[in-house]
């Protein structure tokens, strides 16, 4: 893939991981569609990236609230070709058990974290299919995996369910993740899910106090973006490139 012609659109990008995807997509150079549900902190995001690059870093705003399909339609009729598609958006209303939990929340969850991927992604599949080399990479999360919330020896398993919400909206994504690989994969469309790991972002307390660095995870974001034609499609990855258990 020449990155001087690619382009890609990272949702969510004005803040955390995305952000951070963005600036190491655009160091690339590759050209970044920095999706932003708030116009104005997209365009400070924008504005901080392309300086960040010195003049070199090619970094536009697409204004993309993932949970309105309407407006999705409508960014996604701008965009004639798509190399790379990273779905990053995402959100964490409450922490609580299944038991515990308030349906408003679990539905605004899962609106954000698996409904707004399939919309994002249906729509912006035509324009990823005029590219020679597509990639969609899906940021999903450890805790979505069941094979590891169920293993007594990881925290996971001893936080006895809490955070129902974002976790199963992510093993939902996961399952969305091998579906989209497995429909795709004869039109050389590769499509993957990256569990970032901890990270200094807003999503919740624990992750705000934690010392993990969103670049760090970025890079692994970028690895499955650029992934060479022989590389793996329906993965779930960490982000230093071993394999997650579903």
């Amino acid at each position: 893939m020449d990155n001087a012609t690619t382009t890609a659109l990272v949702t969510g990008a004005n803040k955390g991981i995305g952000k951070e995807i963005a600036r190491q997509l655009a160091a690339s150079g590759v050209r970044v569609l920095l999706g932003a549900r708030d116009a104005e902190r997209g365009r400070q995001a924008v504005a901080e990236l392309n300086a960040d690059g010195d003049g070199a870093a090619d970094v536009r705003l697409l204004v993309l609230d993932v949970t309105d399909p309407s407006g999705v339609a409508k960014a996604a009729a701008e965009v004639e070709r798509l190399d790379i598609l990273v779905n990053n958006a995402g959100m964490m209303a409450e922490g609580s058990t299944a038991p515990d939990a308030d349906l408003d929340a679990f539905r605004r969850t899962f609106e954000t974290n698996l409904f707004g991927v399939l919309t994002v992604t249906n729509a912006f599949l035509p324009a990823l299919r005029r590219s020679p080399a597509p990639r969609i990479v899906n940021i999903s999360s450890g805790t979505g995996s069941l094979a590891w919330s169920a293993d007594p020896a990881r925290e996971f398993a001893l936080a006895a369910g809490s955070g129902a919400a974002y976790r199963s909206s992510k093993t939902a994504l996961n399952a969305l993740t091998l579906f989209y690989a497995q429909t795709l994969a004869p039109e050389g469309i590769k499509v993957n899910a990256l569990a970032p790991g901890l990270r200094r972002t807003d999503l919740n307390e624990r992750a705000a106090a934690s010392d993990g660095d969103p670049a760090e995870a970025a890079a692994g974001a970028v690895r499955l973006a650029l992934l060479p034609d022989d590389g793996p499609t329906g993965a779930f990855l960490s982000w230093d490139g071993t394999p997650v258990p579903w």
